[in-house]
């Protein structure tokens, strides 16, 4: 009796327990599957990743949380593997890319698109462009047109880029808000500009817009000196000093033009690479704009320094600067990438364009249709051009543990069909407005050719606010109307 009064107590005792137990392994259970929930999963399409090896996948998939990609791979496994998600795009039929690297503009220049055309170099910049700026650059100037041209570069599928402008700060602020990535410097040249009027002045700002942005997820804060041929040899040495205090990066024009080039070598006794590397100047932190006109030995000192490279092609033809040798870069294995240059001298901030003119200019220049292949000129735009910004930790392919900036590109308009290689379509074919959605850090802004952190009209109509002062300050006969 004693006995079976004991079973039923344990018994009981077992069935009061057993539903806790239970709760437990399920509570476990959930929160081990809420580990693997994502944020969002783009699904179904084709995955070119640009990562070491290159893998293409078909019917992939790239999951995102925190900003970053936790999985890339077929989708089947992907979604196996990561079954809850916040939000799922599907990109069946189309391409999913890493986030183009403009990695050379001016973006507040939008507001300069075509104000002064067919000229060189010189006389764009010193009859045209420096006074415009003296003239019409401000803060607000600054701010309109960094929307502008964000906005652009967000239809286009460009997610990180490189500046170098006035008011730098406001630049970073509208592009924080617009969830673009950037590489950010404030412009410091030897005469009085619109933000700064000293030496002392620029590099007090400067200082303060390195510190206040250090950290951020979206905004590096740089240094731009012009060019070698705008701030003298005791200003680069300061530049190189508060770079190396900040540990920041520095952005500049080198070796744009023939000119340019015997003026440094007839006043320095060395052309443009060579004095900066004489005077200490160049090192694994440097992004060198342009290099048109850079010597054999010179290409060596860029690779044995580490320098960050970025070739603009159209802005070059345009202003007839000369072609850079862009072949010989990349058999040396040089941190090489692809930018626009302003708006003023191109004048568009289209990467695609880009991509395109690196493939055949090169091909034409140097009679051999097989330099510059396509593959190449693309990782001109992805992976190396996020070498050249020195962030290929972070960016340019997809990769796990890399920043989530994602493009996906539509594959199904007419000049898209049929497809035989998704390199030649990207680069001979593809055009700004096959971009259909943007994902930079793991966010969403722009789906279905929406941008949802930039209001385009009020954008357009501020723009064009910035048109009619300028063309009021403008004598008769500069007018780009041609009218008197």
């Amino acid at each position: 009796m004693k006995l079976t009064r004991f079973a039923i107590t344990l018994f009981i005792m077992a069935s009061v327990a057993a539903p806790s137990a239970f709760a437990q392994r399920r509570g476990r259970a959930a929160r081990g599957s809420g580990g693997n929930a994502v944020d969002i999963i783009v699904s179904g399409g084709t995955i070119v990743t640009m990562d070491g090896a290159r893998r293409v996948i078909e019917d992939g998939a790239v999951a995102v949380k925190g900003g970053r990609v936790v999985a890339v791979g077929p989708r089947a496994e992907v979604e196996a593997k990561h079954p809850a998600a916040r939000e799922r795009l599907d990109a069946r039929g189309k391409v999913v890319i890493p986030g183009l690297i403009n990695g050379h503009t001016h973006v507040p220049m939008t507001l300069f698109r075509g104000l002064a055309d067919d000229l060189d170099l010189p006389e764009w910049l010193t009859k045209y462009i420096f006074p415009a700026e003296a003239k019409h650059v401000s803060e607000e100037f600054v701010r309109v047109g960094a929307r502008l041209g964000l906005a652009e570069m967000i239809r286009g599928g460009t997610t990180t880029y490189c500046d170098m402008y006035y008011f730098e700060d406001a630049i970073a602020d509208e592009t924080a808000k617009a969830g673009v990535r950037g590489l950010l410097g404030e412009t410091v040249i030897d005469f009085p500009v619109a933000d700064n009027k000293t030496w002392a002045e620029a590099m007090a700002y400067t200082d303060k817009f390195l510190a206040k942005w250090k950290g951020h997820a979206l905004v590096t804060a740089a240094v731009a000196p012009h060019a070698p041929y705008t701030v003298s040899e005791e200003h680069l040495k300061e530049v190189r000093a508060l770079s190396d205090k900040h540990n920041s990066p520095i952005v500049t024009h080198v070796s744009e033009t023939r000119k340019e080039v015997e003026d440094l070598t007839k006043a320095k006794g060395a052309s443009p690479v060579d004095y900066l590397a004489r005077i200490g100047f160049l090192n694994d932190r440097v992004v060198a704009a342009h290099v048109v006109h850079p010597s054999e030995g010179e290409i060596s000192v860029l690779k044995r320094l580490g320098v960050g490279v970025v070739h603009n092609p159209q802005s070059n033809m345009k202003l007839a600067s000369g072609v850079m040798p862009v072949p010989r870069m990349l058999a040396d294995d040089l941190n090489l990438g692809l930018g626009t240059d302003g708006a003023a001298s191109n004048n568009d901030l289209n990467m695609w364009e880009e991509i395109d003119t690196t493939a055949k200019l090169h091909k034409v220049f140097a009679m051999d249709p097989k330099v510059v292949t396509a593959q190449q000129a693309f990782e001109m735009a992805t992976i190396r051009g996020a070498r050249a910004l020195h962030m290929e930790r972070e960016i340019g392919s997809i990769e796990e543990g890399k920043r989530a900036d994602l493009v996906v590109v539509d594959l199904d308009d007419l000049n898209q069909t049929p497809i035989y290689n998704v390199y030649s379509h990207l680069v001979y074919a593809t055009k700004a407005d096959d971009v259909r959605t943007v994902l930079v850090e793991g966010r969403v802004i722009m789906r279905d050719r929406r941008l949802l952190t930039l209001d385009e009209k009020d954008i357009k109509a501020r723009a064009r606010v910035f048109r009619e002062r300028i063309l009021q300050s403008l004598a008769p006969s500069n007018s780009p109307t041609g009218t008197n």
